[in-house]
């Protein structure tokens, strides 16, 4: 019956992203007995694994993305909802909504250090170049983790708890979605000091962001109404906002394709092309499943992994798409 239901959900992907579509699915990967909400997922480019954050099962699940299989599932951990993975230090790193914090695994997926935090440690990155962790946690802040060390170099206080974040990397600055503050809040990291904040007003619930880089644009994606808003990162206006899939947690800028993906918990992923500077168009509307709302989009594969929990009759797993 499972099998059967799998093939039927596929079938049904395929059917809505043909060949010709900007997303075109490729397979679903089960993850058998995760129950509960899955949140962010990870992928680590020297052993080909996606790392995904199972809150609701305790769990981290591994897949292996070169053969696209279940490969483990780690247990031990408490609401896990932010993951990263510190390549250089072959370490994943894992932020719990209860206890620790900060858990290590290591690359052979034994659990290692952790970094005491508090409760509600969310979403976490990596900046490459500093050999630094950044994990939002409580009720408003962001702590510099050094992994080799495992233990907290730097603290910023934020106005309320944080969502995602991005690091910027030819700067120093985190820009910070503080939904409950109704505003992003930027960081400089060298002195680990918020050193604007830009109100968020066209909307509310702001939780997933995308940087472009190269642009100086800002990409947030809202609940309440369901909308993305574009900023200025020079000068921290707004540029553009368009209607967007609802209860997304995850979005992504495809600079390669001036594309973005949006994740949303109403059961699609949406696909936006710009067909002028900061004109962007709903080129997909594709359905995943209900809950499905956070993702990971893999520029090196050109592939969006997105997570779908158990809901009915609906198993827990991993949907691929091509990006074309």
């Amino acid at each position: 019956m499972r099998d059967c239901l799998i093939a039927i959900a596929a079938l049904a992907a395929f059917q809505a992203a043909g060949p010709s579509a900007p997303l075109t699915f490729i397979q679903s990967i089960p993850l058998p007995h995760v129950e509960g909400r899955i949140d962010h997922l990870a992928y680590d480019a020297a052993s080909k694994r996606l790392f995904v954050a199972a809150l609701g099962n305790n769990t981290v699940e591994v897949i292996d993305a070169a053969a696209n299989s279940h490969a483990r599932s780690l247990s031990g951990f408490r609401e896990p909802q932010g993951i990263a993975v510190a390549a250089d230090a072959r370490l994943v790193a894992v932020a719990n909504g209860q206890g620790e914090g900060l858990q290590f695994v290591d690359a052979s997926l034994q659990k290692g250090g952790t970094v005491a935090l508090g409760d509600d440690s969310d979403n976490v990155r990596y900046d490459a170049a500093a050999k630094r962790l950044y994990v939002g946690f409580g009720s408003g802040a962001l702590a510099a983790v050094d992994p080799a060390a495992a233990k907290t170099v730097g603290e910023a206080k934020l106005s309320a708890h944080p969502e995602s974040f991005q690091l910027e990397a030819s700067g120093s600055r985190i820009f910070v979605n503080v939904p409950n503050a109704a505003h992003i809040a930027v960081v400089d990291r060298s002195t680990m000091k918020v050193t604007a904040t830009w109100p968020v007003t066209e909307a509310r619930s702001n939780y997933p962001l995308a940087l472009d880089e190269a642009n100086h644009r800002l990409f947030t994606g809202c609940r309440r109404p369901a909308r993305a808003l574009v900023y200025d990162t020079n000068a921290g206006k707004l540029l553009t906002s368009f209607d967007i899939v609802g209860d997304t947690d995850d979005l992504f800028y495809d600079a390669k394709r001036k594309r973005l993906y949006v994740t949303g918990g109403d059961g699609f992923v949406d696909v936006f092309e710009e067909h002028a500077p900061n004109q962007f168009t709903r080129t997909q509307h594709q359905t995943t499943s209900a809950g499905a709302r956070t993702s990971l989009f893999v520029r090196d594969l050109d592939r969006l992994y997105v997570a779908v929990p158990h809901r009915g009759g609906q198993t827990a797993e991993i949907r691929i798409f091509e990006a074309r």
